[in-house]
């Protein structure tokens, strides 16, 4: 599974992922192998799939992502999918103009929801938008 996976200097860096026993503590072990040496870690099924999960959205942001940069719209602007640049992906789920008001229904990577509400001129930086929505 080492292939594409690199350290900080671009060395090939292999992994092994090993699935534990069903026993009493059961594990998923994982090592990491650069050239500077070996580290090896694990982890509960459940801690596992989260990892799993974080990294194919990591992987989809990365791939969806525009090579042009960020792009910066008012928040009456904003449309479903459009995804929030910053530390932590937030999507737009719904976007509802109320006057001078932008109602914005948010979807974390996590699937919890929540709304804000904003002026609807308000300078919104997204990391990316769906094809049509420029």
């Amino acid at each position: 599974m080492g292939s594409g996976t690199t350290d900080a200097d671009g060395r090939d860096v292999r992994v092994a992922v090993i699935p534990g026993d069903a026993g009493a503590d059961p594990r998923v072990s994982v090592t990491l192998t650069p050239p500077a040496g070996e580290l090896r870690w694990s982890c509960t099924p459940a801690a596992a799939r989260e990892l799993a999960a974080a990294l194919v959205r990591a992987a989809e942001e990365t791939e969806n992502a525009p090579a042009d940069g960020p792009v910066t719209v008012p928040a009456g602007e904003l449309r479903r999918g459009d995804v929030r640049d910053g530390e932590r992906a937030m999507t737009v789920d719904g976007v509802r103009t109320d006057g001078s008001t932008a109602h914005v229904t948010w979807k974390s990577g996590a699937g919890r929801t929540w709304n804000q509400s904003y002026d609807v001129n308000t300078a919104m930086t997204l990391r990316r938008r769906l094809p049509g929505n420029r």
